[in-house]
């Protein structure tokens, strides 16, 4: 039989554990895991860094300008796959609060979404990528031959975050987390460009009482028949 590789894209809500079932996804199949989440907090937080985003007086001339000073890419550390801004390790910083609260107005930005759209499809081009975020299925990888959307009951999904931000040792408290998970989900669902939506061809995940085994049996089920029916083609 003929296993010709795939594109595989996840797409789905905050705190749905993407990146996690994606990565397990990748590993088992030994295909590329690309986070286009820590890309766009890449891109926040180097404009936060910057000055060049603040609630109410953002400079949009600006940051496009600024787009061409940034180069990400995605390298293999000791703890895993860490994103790089500029050549300088910021997985963690890029996982804080002060980021978490900006990247979805920054995201909705067309020309940041032109920016990282473009190089999340170069990216892919090769196949045998494994892509999760927010318009993956829908606008990133549109020919994916495997869509998987992700959810979550909303007070899943603020215990998972609490847990892993309390895990990296950062300060939060369950009500921060709420308002954050509420406040990104209206931006993400309801802005111009790309909105976070289930592809029509998108097969729905709600793992709110899966286990993590559960649902990595389930994706790479999924992955595995979709592979051998794509070499029947």
């Amino acid at each position: 039989m003929n296993e010709s590789k795939i594109n595989i894209a996840i797409d789905g809500y905050s705190s749905t554990g993407k990146s996690t079932i994606a990565k397990e996804l990748a590993r088992a199949l030994g295909y590329t895991y690309i986070d286009t989440g820590a890309m766009y907090r890449g891109v926040t937080l180097f404009l936060l860094e910057k000055g060049l985003w603040d609630e109410g007086k953002n400079d949009l001339q600006a940051v496009k300008k600024a787009l061409e000073e940034i180069n990400l890419d995605f390298r293999r550390t000791a703890d895993g796959q860490h994103l790089f801004l500029n050549g300088r390790d910021v997985e963690s910083e890029i996982r804080g609060m002060w980021v978490s609260n900006f990247v979805s107005p920054v995201s909705a930005v067309p020309e940041v979404r032109a920016f990282l759209v473009a190089r999340q499809q170069a990216m892919a081009k090769a196949k045998g990528v494994v892509m999760d975020g927010r318009d993956v299925g829908t606008t990133v990888l549109p020919d994916a031959e495997l869509k998987i959307f992700m959810t979550s009951r909303p007070e899943v999904r603020v215990r998972r975050r609490y847990d892993e931000m309390i895990a990296r040792g950062k300060k939060v408290t369950p009500d921060d987390i709420t308002e954050n998970l509420k406040t990104r989900d209206l931006i993400d669902s309801t802005r111009e460009v790309s909105p976070l939506r289930q592809a029509v061809d998108a097969r729905l995940l709600d793992n709110s009482d899966l286990t993590r085994e559960e649902q990595n049996a389930i994706v790479l089920r999924w992955a595995k028949e979709t592979i051998a029916r794509n070499g029947r083609d």
